[in-house]
């Protein structure tokens, strides 16, 4: 699922198309908190297209954090043809398993990643506390027609025997999660199939 095959397409479609009608929501959202000086984190981020759209948008610095090595070579390309290479970095780390070897960020995003976890939640979690500023989450919506055409995913990966599975997890655990670490729930917005939360700390 995550092989170099397909960090090469997931790059040639964001240079095709950028990035989705949901995804240029949320990056407005999370713009409009106001982006001067900010360091981004973004956990699970693939090729970074988030990260350095929210650079070119004002942020400061950036970070990738991947569990999956095959997308760095491209996170660096479309880094350089933005001309962000002095200001962004990629690295490999389990953040659920180390979260302490992660830099806390203004802004974290976690587009489409919990959904790729059974602890989805707890990743939520982390990612909350390693946020001083605004966090925005991506994720399934949680509705029946979601998790028919997610166990239908699934059951094919099984097929396949491949140990790939997407997880739909309820929203208000995942709320829940970022709100106990001190976060304040603040925009929402969704699609058919997606929605994503972005939430404030207030200090």
């Amino acid at each position: 699922m995550f092989s170099p095959r397909v960090a090469r397409r997931t790059l040639s479609r964001y240079r095709r198309k950028g990035l989705d009608a949901l995804e240029r929501r949320l990056l407005e959202t999370v713009s409009s908190g106001g982006l001067e000086g900010a360091r981004v984190l973004e956990i699970g981020g693939g090729i970074g297209a988030i990260q350095a759209e929210l650079l070119e948008a004002g942020a400061e610095r950036g970070e990738i954090v991947e569990l999956v090595s095959a997308y760095e070579p491209y996170a660096h390309d479309l880094a350089r043809e933005k001309g962000l290479e002095e200001r962004t970095s990629f690295r490999v780390e389990d953040v659920l398993e180390n979260p302490g070897a992660v830099d806390s960020a203004d802004v974290v995003v976690l587009n489409r990643v919990v959904c790729c976890s059974p602890d989805g939640v707890q990743l939520a979690s982390v990612a909350a506390r390693l946020c001083t500023r605004t966090l925005a989450l991506s994720f399934p919506r949680d509705r029946f027609w979601m998790k028919a055409a997610l166990g239908l995913l699934n059951g094919a990966m099984l097929i396949m025997r491949r140990s790939f599975r997407v997880f739909v997890h309820p929203r208000a655990a995942l709320v829940a999660a970022a709100e106990a670490e001190g976060l304040q729930l603040t925009e929402t917005g969704d699609s058919l199939a997606w929605e994503f939360v972005v939430f404030r700390r207030h200090t």
